[in-house]
């Protein structure tokens, strides 16, 4: 292996096309208790966005290599690492992977499943471990409940239509056009609304004025205030994320008065706090690839010198599914 590598790196804080720059830089070693890997396939995730305008949670030093979940072939480990092997193709998530090859704890690490192609697994983590806290950890989703996700057509909107609908759900799907209808019912919404509807209204026609036992909401503003007024009784919303750019305002007297809860959801904690949840739950993941019932919706994969503008395109809201940068082969 050579001794350096290509890498994507944010110079300034601005729109991905405007401030990343393919560079040569020097290949990393793994230290104790970390992988290097080949990277593979990286998905592209909204935190990708966040981080180059610098409005992400985590602001890394400048200039840093974004990118946040791969697939790759483990090519060198460090002292103490047993969890992983060379050769191993592997799945995880760890800011700064849009780069030929990349380090990471080995403990951040998960075999891919074999039934995946390496597109598709590198989707697996972020999204679907989302899907997965979200529905069963913090809602505790029930079979016969009914599910409303919201940006049901979006990558970790069909995540959660998938693994509720494997849970025995009604999925009630929430999207921004008619072209996206056709993604969030393979996703396994068995109905799905238009945000421009009264969504509320829909959904209590739907559940015959019961309303939605869970609400996954990684959209924010107006659909979270949707969500308040058609959680059913001892309801639970959670709070997944922001792609409306509009945080809004929790009601502690509505809440209060109806009877439901608001739970938010940082999937990133669990991996600090207690990675054998994330571990049990990856498990679980690759029992439903491995039987077919999860099946991660990969819209386009790009060359690698396409990453920014594959970014930037995830911002204008007018993609579904995932968007995959193919690295290596």
């Amino acid at each position: 292996m050579t001794s350096t590598m290509t890498a994507w790196r944010v110079h300034r804080h601005g729109e991905p096309t405007e401030v990343m720059s393919l560079d040569a830089v020097d290949r990393p070693a793994p230290g104790p208790g970390e992988a290097l890997v080949r990277v593979l396939a990286v998905a592209v995730n909204f935190p990708d966005i966040l981080l180059s305008r610098g409005q992400y949670q985590v602001r890394p030093d400048l200039p840093f290599v974004p990118g946040i979940e791969l697939c790759a072939e483990v090519v060198e480990v460090g002292d103490g690492v047993e969890r992983v092997e060379v050769g191993d193709r592997v799945v995880g998530s760890h800011i700064g992977v849009l780069s030929q090859y990349a380090t990471l704890p080995a403990a951040l690490l998960h075999r891919a499943p074999a039934s995946l192609d390496d597109a598709q697994a590198a989707t697996l983590t972020v999204a679907y471990q989302t899907a997965w806290f979200g529905l069963h950890r913090r809602a505790g989703l029930a079979g016969g409940d009914a599910l409303l996700v919201h940006a049901a057509a979006g990558g970790v909107g069909t995540a959660a239509c998938q693994l509720g609908a494997a849970a025995g759900a009604t999925v009630i799907g929430v999207v921004g056009s008619e072209a996206k209808v056709p993604v969030a019912r393979a996703a396994g919404a068995e109905h799905v609304l238009l945000r421009s509807d009264d969504v509320a209204a829909r959904v209590k026609e739907i559940t015959g004025g019961v309303g939605a036992d869970v609400v996954f909401d990684p959209v924010g503003g107006a659909s979270f205030e949707a969500s308040t007024k058609c959680v059913a009784f001892e309801g639970r919303i959670v709070v997944v994320g922001f792609a409306s750019g509009e945080i809004p305002p929790v009601r502690a007297n509505h809440a209060l008065v109806k009877n439901y809860s608001v739970v938010g959801l940082h999937w990133g904690l669990y991996a600090q706090r207690d990675p054998g949840l994330v571990d049990a739950a990856h498990a679980e993941l690759v029992r439903f690839a491995d039987a077919g019932v999860l099946h991660p919706v990969v819209a386009d994969v790009v060359p690698f010198d396409k990453a920014p503008e594959a970014i930037e395109l995830l911002a204008t809201g007018s993609t579904t599914g995932r968007l995959v940068v193919r690295v290596g082969s």
